[in-house]
């Protein structure tokens, strides 16, 4: 095989076993709304490493890595709005 096709794999299979990995406890949460024993300063960093993975996705050349993005886009949408669940149950919610 070409080594391009297997990085293309490799990518593919690494984004669907993340979003697999991660998006259950994300919909949890949201739907929950139970923050208890997540740690704010995880996922802001999580947000924060998620968007630059994106961007390095996006300014790869010469073409965009589309599996880093899109991967990268659904875990740093989750992490904000956990974030942002979070944040309103600590701070706000009382």
């Amino acid at each position: 095989m070409e080594q391009n096709l297997i990085f293309q794999i490799c990518g593919v299979v690494a984004s669907v076993g993340m979003i697999l990995g991660y998006l259950p406890q994300a919909v949890k949460t949201i739907c929950t709304r139970n923050t208890d024993g997540i740690a704010l300063p995880t996922f802001l960093m999580m947000a924060v490493g998620g968007f630059a993975f994106m961007l390095q996705g996006f300014l790869h050349k010469p073409d965009i890595i589309w599996s880093l993005v899109l991967t990268n886009f659904v875990t740093t949408s989750c992490s904000c709005i956990v974030f942002s669940i979070k944040i309103y149950n600590d701070y706000f919610k009382k």
